[in-house]
């Protein structure tokens, strides 16, 4: 038996207790908005300002690409380089915010459950990374993204560099990047607040040749609550 197989999905009984709406089911206890991302899939949701977003790792050692496009001008996005430059460190930390190209807050990061490694240096999942390998028409989140967004009526020229959530690729001895296996474990998870109105992209990272992903693909939950969030989501 894999390390994989002893991880048991997170059941969440809140869930009793949805309703459905167009953004995802609404949850009558909380009012949180529930989308499952399917393994190797993605999902887009627009999000309010001062919302709160939880992405939560279901089964364990999952990637989840983040991207989050300004809901007025689609032209501005969550710039990682941007954020890197802003904050002069390779990911911000609890409390500070993620940025658009012009510097201006997007998101904040409120709290992180998981062990802590993420990654803001590596491109989307694509479909040239893949028929370098020789899987052409492999599930990618470079796709997934676009044809996410597209469901919404949104194009954009580029895919930007996402925020690979849980990603383990922490630059080792002179500058090597190597993606290990992600350490989450069913159930670890974090929280964002919009700073302003957007849409978020969330894919399910698709790499199943590497062990980026634990040697599987498996499913995210993304849950959207409104006003701060406070409470169920995170809040003591």
């Amino acid at each position: 038996m894999s390390p994989n197989d002893q991880l048991e999905p997170r059941r969440d009984p809140r869930d009793e207790h949805s309703v459905s709406a167009p953004d995802g089911p609404v949850n009558a206890v909380d009012g949180r908005r529930s989308r499952l991302v399917p393994a190797q899939g993605g999902r887009a949701v627009a999000v309010r300002a001062g919302e709160t977003v939880e992405i939560t790792d279901i089964e364990g050692r999952q990637v989840g690409d983040l991207w989050a496009i300004d809901a007025a001008d689609h032209r501005k996005w969550l710039s990682t380089s941007h954020t890197r430059d802003l904050l002069e460190q390779l990911f911000p930390r609890v409390g500070e915010c993620f940025v658009d190209q012009q510097y201006e807050p997007v998101l904040e990061f409120v709290k992180d459950s998981s062990p802590g490694m993420h990654d803001m240096l590596f491109p989307a999942c694509n479909p040239a990374l893949y028929e370098r390998e020789g899987l052409t028409g492999h599930p990618n989140c470079a796709d997934n993204f676009t044809t996410s967004l597209a469901a919404l009526g949104i194009t954009l020229p580029v895919v930007p560099d996402p925020v690979n959530f849980f990603q383990n690729s922490e630059p080792g001895e002179r500058g090597r990047l190597d993606v290990l296996s992600a350490t989450t474990l069913p159930g670890d998870s974090v929280v964002l607040r919009a700073v302003r109105d957007v849409v978020l992209v969330l894919t399910a990272c698709s790499v199943d040749f590497w062990p980026t992903n634990g040697d599987r693909c498996g499913p995210l939950g993304l849950d959207v609550y409104p006003g701060t969030g406070e409470g169920a989501a995170y809040g003591e």
